[in-house]
Formats: structure tokens, sequence, C-alpha cells
């Protein structure tokens, strides 16, 4: 029809013809409503490490079975790295959708590699959040990769809905990686009531602030966790008692992320019975702490070295050794859940909420033995009996997916500023002459 002029001319003649002898009712088409409903809401996550992707399974599960969700998965970081266990395999074996696998990590042990990571994850993540721009973007925590995320969401308008915020860590950095994050989020999951009133405090809006609880702690009422039999069949090793499980990472707010470490290991030679080492995360100072490690196993012995245990090995091991040491978090807010004696050392955790079951330790070695030897009495395990977690009881998944796919995100964007100290203070006096 198109192979010349001619032919062109005849067809837009009898098209003409043919729409004008028409009634007029061929021209309603367009507006006769469309029987498709209404689109699914995008909900974007975004994960870095072993260290958020264990606390986002659960509210992963729930969105990713939610009807009216079209779920997509945003890897970085440490994930795609082979030195930290290539983590990224853990996401695709549990089949949740990929929607871009985002090069970021450098190969550093320095500030300079967390700056440039940063910068790198922000370029990926630009193009990533264009291509498959989300109505929601979910983070979680304090890592400083997270920045990135939060910025790039800003640039392009996505709301953002933020897990854990509120708490309070002042020997990292994370401490104003979390609050830059609470500013940068438009609705927010605390673990505590605690920390629900400091990210009020912030300025955040009261409605957007909701107590879910850690999500992590959803593995204990939901996971299947490995009885001792088969845990030690997974690890290779027996958990012959006692059994200490370190966990320690650079204190990245000293300019020295390393400074408190040789008093801890220094702690550690000593220690009794047998050690089960997880990796550090990966931070400035992260190689030093892993040659650390090597080299106390080869001196030591009973020692053993876990690049990375997945979400279900690591809740299941929690659950059996005898003690914890080091400063993760996860001795403060999972080890509760167990009644799991949880040895604090130094400060990286300073300022944290805590149960009964830690015992802060000051980066000296003496104080740190004194604090292991203490941990694995028996007296002290029994005194923990009936104990509480204060960051819940394993139900913030379903908080987290029914917030997010019922919140109405007309206007989201907008936060109304908090009240100054002298308008409250006028209201109030005003409440009062009425």
């Amino acid at each position: 029809m198109y192979a010349s002029g001619q032919w062109s001319r005849i067809f837009y003649r009898l098209l003409s013809a043919w729409m004008l002898l028409k009634p007029r009712s061929i021209y309603t088409l367009s507006v006769i409503p469309s029987l498709k409903g209404p689109s699914p809401r995008r909900i974007g996550v975004v994960t870095t490490s072993r260290a958020d992707y264990g606390h986002l399974y659960w509210p992963l599960r729930e969105l990713a079975a939610h009807a009216e969700v079209e779920l997509g998965v945003f890897a970085l970081g440490a994930h795609l790295s082979p030195e930290f266990g290539s983590t990224i395999k853990e996401i695709e074996r549990d089949g949740y959708p990929i929607k871009a696998r985002i090069e970021c990590l450098l190969s550093s042990d320095s500030d300079t590699g967390m700056a440039k990571t940063i910068g790198v994850a922000m370029l990926g993540l630009a193009d990533a959040l264009t291509a498959w721009r989300p109505d929601l973007l979910l983070l979680i925590a304090d890592r400083y990769e997270m920045l990135a995320p939060a910025s790039v969401a800003l640039a392009l308008r996505i709301p953002v809905a933020h897990i854990e915020g509120g708490e309070v860590s002042q020997g990292a950095i994370d401490d104003q990686v979390r609050n830059a994050l609470t500013k940068l989020a438009h609705i927010h999951f605390t673990s505590t009531p605690t920390a629900r009133r400091r990210v009020i405090a912030l300025g955040e809006e009261p409605w957007r602030v909701h107590v879910a609880g850690a999500p992590s702690l959803d593995h204990l009422r939901r996971s299947t966790l490995l009885d001792r039999a088969a845990l030690e069949t997974r690890l290779g090793i027996a958990l012959t008692p006692p059994t200490l499980l370190v966990a320690y990472h650079p204190v990245t707010i000293l300019r020295d992320t390393t400074e408190e470490a040789e008093a801890f290991f220094c702690a550690l030679a000593e220690a009794p019975g047998q050690i089960l080492f997880v990796y550090p995360n990966a931070d400035a100072g992260c190689y030093g702490l892993m040659e650390r490690t090597r080299a106390l196993a080869e001196a030591r012995g009973r020692t053993h070295i876990f690049v990375n245990l997945d979400a279900v090995t690591y809740w299941s091991l929690l659950g059996q050794v005898d003690a914890m040491a080091g400063n993760s978090s996860s001795g403060i807010m999972e080890a509760a859940s167990f009644a799991l004696p949880a040895v604090n050392v130094g400060m990286r955790q300073q300022g944290r909420e805590r149960g009964r079951n830690v015992i802060d330790a000051p980066a000296e070695g003496a104080a740190i033995q004194a604090a292991i030897e203490r941990a694995l009495s028996p007296a002290f395990r029994e005194s923990l009996r009936g104990m509480a977690n204060p960051y819940g009881d394993g139900t913030a998944a379903k908080t987290v997916s029914r917030v997010l796919t019922t919140v109405s995100l007309d206007g989201l964007l907008i936060k109304q500023p908090a009240p100054l100290p002298e308008q409250i203070e006028a209201e109030n006096e005003g409440r009062d002459r009425r």
C-alpha cells in the first residue's frame, strides 16, 4: 500500500471518506472505561550485604506474596563480592526478583574507599531506579552504602520507607547515617517505642512513624531453625561447650578503626573452649581484622572462621552456643531472644537499648576476659531465664507489609515542619486560657 506516493494518496482519501460516513459513536471508544484493574504498587527494596538481608528476608516474603505488589530487589555492595561470600546467591536461591545488580564496592580497606563506594553506588542506582521506578523504596538500618539509594530516591522523587531508625550506636558512623536516612525517609518502622519517640523528636510527623520491632526477630517465630545435630553437620564441627560465637567489626567513628581490636584479640587468645568467628562487615579496617582472625586461628587451635552464615544457620547458632562476644548489634538485638549472654566490647554500640543478657566491657584485655568468664558462668545464664527482648516479638514483617501496601502516596513526599518550641508554648497557653 505504501510502495508509491500514488497508492498512499488513494489510501488516505478512502480513510477520510470512511471516517465522515461512520456514526459519531466511533469517537467515543477512547473514553470507554478500561476493564483492567489498578496497576500493582511497585515496591523496591535495597540490600547491600548479609548484614541487612537477614533482616529483610521476611518483609520481602510478605511483599512478594501480596497480590497487589510488584516487588523489585536492588542488590549491591558486598552481595556481589567474592571476598565477602557472594551472598547475591542467597537472594537468587530465595527467588526474589532482582531488578539490578550494582557493582560498587571498592576492594579497599580505607575510609576513602568507603566514600568512593557511595559515589559509585549512586551512579549505578540512578540508572537502575530510573529504568524501574518504584512507587516506594524500602531501606533498612544504618550501613553507609544506604546513603546512595536514599539520595538517588530524593532526586527522583521516590518516597522512601526506612526500617530501624531512632536507634543509637555512638561508636560508629552508622549513627549519623541512620539519622540522615531518617530525615530522607517518609515512612518509618522503628524497633522499639523509645526509637519511635526519638524519630519524632527529629521532627518527623507521628503518623509516619510505626513501631514494628526488629524484622530479624521474625526468623525466631517463622523460620525453621536447625537442631544441634543438623547444625553441627552443616558447619562441620562439634559444638562442644564452652563455644563462644564472635562477631567483631571496625569501630568506624575512630580515626584508627581497629584501635580497640588489640585488647579484644589478646583476650580471645586466653578464652576457654571453642571460638567461632564470623567475618566483619565491609568497613575501613575490615581486612586488618580478617588477618588478625586468621592469625589467631592458626595460633590458638579450636578456632573456626566463617566468611558468611545464612540467616537460618546464624539464628540456629545463637540458640546453641554458650555465649557471644564482640561489638555487633546482633549480640544486643538478636541474642536477647535466646537469653544468650553477650559480651559487648568497646564503644561501637554505645547508647543502644539493651536487655539483661548484655555485659558491657571496655576495650581492655583484663576487663574483656572477666566479662567472658562471667558470660560463660552457669549462674549468669540462669539469671536470664524468662527475659524479654526489647526489640520485639517477631511480627515486624506483617506491619511493614501492611503499611507499605496501604499508605496513601498522595502528598507523601511533602513533610510538614516540626513546630518550634515557642509555637508549642503558645498553643499550650491558649489551651490553658480556654
